[in-house]
This record gives structure tokens, sequence and C-alpha cells, in this order.
């Protein structure tokens, strides 16, 4: 049975001492008696949790396990707020949800599930780089990658704009077919320049933003990642005073004068509401703002196409949230805790909650990457199939503040560095007191 429940941490003391004498050891054969705990990130599209729920409950079922879940919002930050409580309380649920910054925070209180992420790679196919630098900690898998909620950034463009005003077919440059296109090459950060500069001309500006909520970070990141612009390096030293960072803001100089005038006023929703609305030719985003204009503005989720980010002079690199889910040390469950999510991470209950949810969770491990969802999403049929990082894509994963130290990296993005960097030059900075300005602040990160 699965069921919303609340403890507190008076109860759950209690609970621990009742509950001292226990057997509750999860076996894998017989009958394995006890219960597990588990708070899930509460998607936004409720058909997932949905077929969460079910696929939860047949696991407990045939385990004799009994299984709780908790669909905790992101909304308020509630989910980081039920990490800190549990972890500083030493009580709560056996396992949770964690995005990709929280696992080293709290790398010393998670179990290390090593052997269960081996054996997931073993039968799925490798995980990204992006992954082991976010829940490998001290030699360790602290969390198992997880598909539930991770989500990818990459370009989503008006077909018809592209094609008329910067002379682009996008569904020819990114066809719904999983073989390299030599046209993919073609799309280079400079070719994105001048698709901006045309389609601003147009009326039909590109929706990026310079605030510093995720998407804004997220697309800078992607750039100054293609120019090999680190701001601090993997030893956490500061070197945003390089030529890298120099090149690329040169180029970001001549962007932002195309972008629209209040882009640093952007929150997550002003792209998505600048496409639905058909104001913007081009955002940054995962298929939830097509998903809302098929049901609002279905003359434009028709004419939406979603293909990979920009290659720069390093490569291309497309914005990524990586999920995780974690087992905590305090848990009385810890096996079966692991185990059900290991069961979770299997290919024959990923693919159903993929489609539950419209294709939106991106599966972290290599062979899940031919699910049949992207191939059947429409309008128009094949619109969301390059959003998935596929091989024929030459890409990678990327969060912006890598290579440096997880701890280091998490104010980069939290404070929004990279787009700040840019709103300065759109409001008429020169390069060199942009990296004054960003030195000072990294700065005082690695103090």
């Amino acid at each position: 049975m699965t069921r919303r429940s609340r403890i507190s941490r008076r109860n759950a003391i209690k609970l621990g001492a009742a509950a001292a004498a226990l057997p509750l050891v999860h076996i894998r054969t017989g009958r394995a008696a006890g219960r597990v705990s588990l708070g899930f990130w509460d998607h936004w599209v409720p058909a997932g949790n949905a077929v969460l729920k079910q696929q939860a409950d047949a696991w407990g079922a045939k385990n004799q396990v009994e299984v709780n879940i908790d669909f905790i919002t992101s909304v308020g930050n509630k989910m980081v707020l039920t990490q800190a409580a549990e972890a500083q309380a030493g009580a709560g649920h056996d396992a949770l949800h964690f995005s990709q910054w929280e696992i080293h925070h709290h790398a010393e209180k998670l179990v290390p599930v090593d052997a269960a992420v081996q054996r997931l790679i073993a039968k799925n196919g490798k995980v990204s780089g992006l992954a082991e630098y976010l829940a490998l900690a001290d030699g360790h898998w602290r969390a198992v990658p997880s598909s539930w909620g991770a989500q990818a950034k990459p370009p989503c463009a008006r077909i018809s704009i592209m094609k008329s005003a910067a002379g682009i077919d996008v569904t020819k440059m990114y066809p719904a077919t999983a073989e390299y296109i030599p046209a993919m090459d073609d799309w280079t950060w400079e070719t994105h320049l001048k698709a901006a500069e045309a389609c601003q001309k147009a009326g039909m500006a590109f929706a990026i933003g310079l605030g510093t909520t995720a998407d804004s970070t997220d697309t800078s990141g992607a750039l100054f990642a293609a120019y090999g612009a680190q701001l601090v390096d993997a030893k956490g030293n500061v070197t945003v005073d390089s030529d890298p960072v120099r090149e690329v803001l040169e180029h970001a100089s001549r962007l932002v004068k195309v972008l629209p005038p209040d882009a640093v006023s952007y929150d997550d929703a002003s792209n998505n509401r600048a496409l639905i609305s058909g104001k913007s030719a081009l955002i940054w985003n995962p298929p939830s703002a097509w998903a809302v204009a098929k049901r609002d503005a279905p003359q434009v989720a028709a004419d939406c196409w979603t293909f990979s980010a920009p290659k720069g002079p390093k490569g291309r690199f497309v914005p990524f949230s990586q999920s995780f889910w974690g087992v905590w040390q305090f848990s009385r469950n810890q096996t079966a805790a692991t185990e059900i999510i290991e069961y979770l991470m299997q290919r024959e209950q990923v693919e159903p909650r993929c489609a539950a949810v419209v294709g939106y969770d991106l599966p972290p491990y290599a062979g899940m990457l031919d699910f049949k969802v992207w191939d059947d999403v429409e309008p128009p049929v094949g619109t969301v199939f390059n959003y998935p990082v596929r091989s024929s894509h030459h890409g990678e994963a990327n969060t912006p503040g890598f290579p440096a130290p997880p701890d280091i990296a998490v104010q980069i993005y939290q404070r929004g560095i990279f787009p700040t960097m840019l709103a300065k030059l759109q409001s008429g900075q020169s390069i060199p007191q942009v990296i004054g300005w960003a030195k000072e602040e990294l700065e005082g990160f690695v103090r």
C-alpha cells in the first residue's frame, strides 16, 4: 500500500525506540517483513506520479514490504527543506529525491550505492560525466542517478520563423533520426548569433534571459562551456581572467544586443510565455513550454522543433539538470530502500514513466535513449526527438560551474554569475569591467 504520511521528530524517535529490537532487514528471497518510506519529487505531470505509485506498490506486494511514498513539491524549496530537516534530525524517510547540487552537501549522511549503480550501468549503458561529477564523493556513488524529473534545456524553435527570417530549416538540420547528419555541424554559436540577429529584426527575438534564475544560468553556462571558458578550475583556482573568457564575452557582447530589452528581469516562466504567446522564434527549455502551447496555443505547438545546443570551439554542451535518489544512513531499512530504487530505475519501469510524462524525464543511462515516446510525441511528429542528448549530436550534458569543486560550483550557479556577466555587457560595461567584477565575486567563493 502506498500512502502519504508525516512523521514528526518526536514520533520518529518513539517509533525508532519501539522498533529497535525488530528485524527491519529486507530479504531478497522468502517472505520479507518491514516497511520503507520514500520521498519523491511531486511531478508537474500528475500522470507520472500515478505510474510511479503503481510500480512501488507492485514491488512492495512482491517483496512483502510496506512502501510509503510522499510526493514532495519543489515549490518554496520544500524538498530542500525536507532534506535539511531530516539530515539534522537523523530521522524521516528512508530515501529521498535529490537534485544535482544536493548530493555533495549531504554526502556524509548518504549510504554508498556503488553496487546498485554499477549493475544499472552494466545493464543499461554508461551514465554521463555530469552524473559522476555530481554524485561521486570520496570515490563512492552517494545516490543513484534517476530519470525522475531529470531534464535538458536545449533550444526549441519556431520552424516557420527560423526558416523565413534566418534561412534555417531546423527539421532538416536535426531530423527525427538517431543517425548523425552532417548538417548538425552547421549549428554553431556563430550560426545561433546570426539567427538571433535575423529574428530580432523580424520582431521575433530569441527569448533568452539574463536573470539569475536557473534557465538563464543554464543557457549562459552552455555558451561559456562551448568556448572552454572556465571561471574556476577543478582545483578551485579562479581562472576567469583568461583568453577563453575574453573570447566568449566578445561573442556575448554581440548576442546581448539582440536579446529582449527586459532579459535581465526574466524568471523561469518568461521564455515560456514568449514562445506560447507567439512573440519569440527560439527559447532554451524542456518540452514543458511546448506542452503548454499544445494545450493553449496549438498553432504554436505545431510549429515547434527541439534540437541540440550550438557547437563552439570546445564542443557542444547541453544544459542538463540531473536528478538522484539517495538512501539516508539513518534509514532503518537501507537494503529495501536501495533495492526498490534499483528496481524503479530498470528499463521496464523507466520507460512507462517516461511515456506518462510525454518524454519530459530523461534517463541517465545511454541504453535507454531509444524509448519510442520521443518518436511518437506530436504535433508535429518528431518535435522532441532530439530532446535527449543523443550520441549523434556529439554533445555533452553540462551544468554551469563545472569543473569547479561542487561546493564552489553551486555558489557560481545559485548566484547566477554567468548570466550576470552577460547582463553587465548588455548594460554597457566593458569586458575588463565584467571580468573584474566576476573575479572579485569568485575569490569570495573560494576563500
